[in-house]
């Protein structure tokens, strides 16, 4: 086992080595910049657009359900777990370089949403198809149908092996393990299996299995009632810990900047540790939002809207809502307690730490607080990538019933076997398709910004002359 663990930790610096951080991080400030800054500009109104459906425009759901549906797939053990284990491996900075991330990866975020709408199609049964294999195909041509392809397999293999079942999974029994204590049941190598992990795990997966044999409605209808409702219970949860140590706040900023710069490191090594800083945060900030990975226009292409900017500011509030607001929480509260520099707790072990350390309620209830909601997010992100990577093989199989209906139930049964892999590999195999993922569409954001500067530009243009029409007509 610890010789798997090595290559693939190998394999996974490769991938997510400084070109391809640079390469994300230069497309999200590329599509700023042609963007006009429009995620900063149009925030409020991308707002607006979320609780607003465009009742007039084709499509299968509601913006706000399709809104949903990526949250429920990027609000998940990222946002728990994820940046527990960036700043216990990149240092509080690692937050820093997360948030500085998300506010380009608005930017990419919006276009993925644009162009997501702007290529789609619709197949013989009357269903709305959209994502990145589309705009590939559509936008740049079919001579680039390879790319598309290629996009399509990382994507199948991300929601299968990495993103969408194990890391979830695995989240939601090692929160269990914390809370219950279990006795162990059997080892697998130096992987202790507990009783907790059998239960639970397999309570997850006939759940989930529930679920996602429905389909996109179900999964979208699920996601309207959790995503909501958890979100706002752990930013909750959140805001407490924060306000009940207002005192420490400043302190913990300022260790966050001087970590993400290197400046509490040792003489001589201040670059190494600003580096790994930002390879932590910006790997786990795209993990945790997707912004560049290409996941979120799948399910926004099934929007009902006829304007491709709309759905593009719809698509952008998910990942101010999912870092900017819920990782920085999280984030925050792991800095103010001190718990990511234990050496003895990794994983969920020191978000929930930190929790037990500032909410004013005994260690026991807190941990099941935080379980619960560890269990909720992740559940929704094994349905969301559920649907992400099941779109994904069917552009590579023309949409075969068969296919996907097998396909279903090998994803339930990774969800199922998840918890019995160690948590070090199931980050880094994560991290590998993820990157991979990336690629291609990054690719294609880049081809394709001057479609979405150009078109938003109009777009803006028109709504501010209706205003001024609307205005001096009194209407």
């Amino acid at each position: 086992m610890e010789t798997f663990n090595g290559i693939i930790k190998t394999i996974d610096g490769y991938v997510w080595g400084i070109p391809l951080i640079v390469i994300i991080m230069a497309c999200g400030i590329l599509l700023t910049v042609r963007g006009r800054g429009l995620q900063f500009r149009h925030l409020p109104q991308a707002f607006k657009y979320m609780i607003k459906d465009d009742e007039a425009g084709p499509g299968e759901i509601s913006s706000f359900a399709a809104l949903c549906t990526a949250l429920s797939a990027t609000i998940g053990t990222g946002n728990i777990v994820g940046v527990a284990t960036a700043i216990a491996a990149g240092g509080p900075g690692a937050l820093f370089w997360m948030i500085a991330a998300a506010l380009f990866g608005m930017a990419t975020k919006y276009t993925e949403g644009f162009l997501a709408i702007r290529y789609r199609t619709l197949d013989k049964e009357g269903h709305f198809l959209g994502g990145p294999f589309y705009y590939i195909e559509n936008g740049m041509g079919t001579k680039w149908k390879w790319l598309a392809k290629a996009f399509a397999v990382f994507g199948v293999l991300a929601g299968l092996l990495g993103i969408g079942t194990i890391t979830q999974i695995n989240g939601i029994t090692s929160a269990a393990n914390n809370f219950f204590a279990s006795k162990t049941a059997f080892s697998i190598g130096d992987n202790e299996i507990t009783y907790a992990t059998i239960i639970v795990g397999f309570l997850v997966t006939v759940f989930a299995a529930l679920v996602i044999i429905g389909g996109i409605e179900r999964i979208s209808q699920v996601s309207q009632v959790v995503v909501p409702f958890m979100a706002a219970a752990y930013i909750l949860f959140s805001l407490m810990i924060i306000i009940l140590n207002i005192t420490k706040v400043p302190a913990a900023l300022a260790e966050i900047f001087r970590s993400a710069f290197g400046f509490d490191a040792v003489a001589g090594g201040a670059l190494g540790s600003m580096m790994i800083s930002l390879q932590k945060g910006v790997a786990r900030g795209i993990f945790s939002n997707e912004a560049g990975l290409g996941s979120a226009p799948i399910a926004a292409a099934a929007a009902r809207t006829k304007e491709p900017v709309r759905q593009g500011l719809v698509t952008m509030t998910g990942t101010f809502i999912d870092t900017i607001i819920v990782c920085t929480m999280t984030g925050l509260s792991i800095v103010i307690s001190g718990a990511w520099s234990d050496p003895t707790l990794e994983g969920v072990g020191i978000t929930t730490a930190a929790f037990q350390s500032g909410l004013p309620f005994p260690p026991r209830v807190t941990a099941f607080i935080l379980m619960i909601c560890l269990v909720f997010f992740a559940f929704t992100t094994i349905l969301g990538w559920s649907y992400y990577s099941e779109r994904c093989l069917a552009y590579l199989t023309n949409a075969k019933k068969g296919v996907t209906a097998v396909y279903r139930w090998i994803y339930i049964a990774a969800v199922f076997v998840g918890p019995y892999m160690t948590v070090e590999a199931v980050w880094n195999i994560a991290d590998i398709f993820n990157g991979l993922m990336a690629l291609p569409n990054i690719i294609a954001l880049v081809v394709l910004s001057g479609v979405m500067a150009r078109e938003s530009k109009e777009y803006f243009a028109r709504e501010k002359h209706l205003k001024k029409v609307l205005d001096k007509s009194g209407g």
